[in-house]
């Protein structure tokens, strides 16, 4: 094992320990890095002090060259920053070689968004021939992840003591460990409490507030597959995963007149911008209206 690699384990191990990254977010920055680290291999680099601006921009052209798009160039170049910074700071190297390199400019996509008919009909849904502490569990999960705007993450993480009835908000751990209140809507309030009902019936000793039959956590890649396969019922648009309820959850809002500072809040974006991407949906949506509705148009 190279020193690069060593490092890029302890930063691996930084990010989920002290800085309580997801697992999702942690896979994705093991394999970027090791692509890199794999990459400095090749040109004879194994150690920190050694990562020039020159091998960065070598690295980049070779992502190029094999036709990855802008957006998982600047993501990976992320990645790299991250990692630099760590051993930067660790004393591993003196100077920092990113310092020069900007992210490809890329044209920020505008998200696939659920149309509220379609995610009432998830909510009617018996779920088959499931059990009904099942059925309680997935109506309360999609309750949350598309009432409270959260990320599958944030959801999976939530305990029982995070949600306060009294209020009715719950407290969510998000990006970079900042907490955040975010208000259940009073529809939601009744769906979750009959799902602690019979969650706590059946496991009163779990301090998770999502448990699976074992009794355990549930983990993000199981709320996706679920996700995924309730979406697929009853649209076709292309993306099909949490983070889709949490768009189409922010969008509606806006469309139904809520304040764009007030969605931030709710989301946890730590810039205005980040937010502004769900007002060009909203425009979106109402120039179909008027396309399909104007006789003008």
């Amino acid at each position: 094992m190279t020193e690069i690699e060593k490092i890029i384990d302890l930063h691996l191990q930084e990010l989920y320990s002290i800085r309580q990254f997801s697992e999702l977010t942690i896979d994705s920055y093991k394999i970027d890095l090791r692509q890199f680290s794999s990459f400095l291999k090749s040109i004879n680099i194994d150690a920190p002090k050694d990562v020039s601006e020159k091998s960065l921009r070598m690295f980049l052209v070779h992502l190029s060259e094999n036709n990855l798009s802008r957006a998982s160039i600047s993501r990976k170049l992320s990645c790299i920053r991250s990692f630099i910074n760590f051993a930067k700071k660790n004393n591993y190297l003196e100077k920092d070689p990113t310092l020069f390199i900007q992210n490809p400019k890329i044209k920020r996509k505008i998200p696939d968004v659920l149309p509220l008919d379609s995610y009432k009909e998830i909510i009617k849904f018996n779920f088959g021939n499931l059990k009904n502490e099942k059925i309680l569990l997935l109506k309360a999960i999609f309750e949350i992840l598309y009432g409270c705007a959260i990320r599958v993450a944030e959801l999976c993480s939530l305990n029982l003591s995070d949600i306060d009835f009294d209020r009715n908000v719950i407290s969510v751990l998000g990006k970079g460990s900042k907490q955040r209140y975010v208000p259940i809507g009073e529809i939601s309030v009744p769906i979750v409490k009959e799902y602690i009902k019979h969650r706590d019936f059946f496991k009163p000793n779990s301090i998770a507030l999502f448990i699976n039959n074992n009794g355990e956590r549930v983990n993000s890649r199981w709320v996706q597959r679920v996700v995924k396969k309730y979406i697929s019922l009853v649209s076709d648009i292309k993306k099909k995963s949490p983070h889709v309820l949490r768009h189409s959850a922010a969008t509606h809002m806006l469309d139904r007149g809520a304040d764009l500072l007030t969605v931030k809040e709710i989301l946890g974006h730590e810039n205005l911008s980040t937010t502004q991407i769900y007002t060009h949906v909203s425009i979106e949506h109402l120039k179909n209206s008027y396309k399909k509705a104007h006789p003008k148009s």
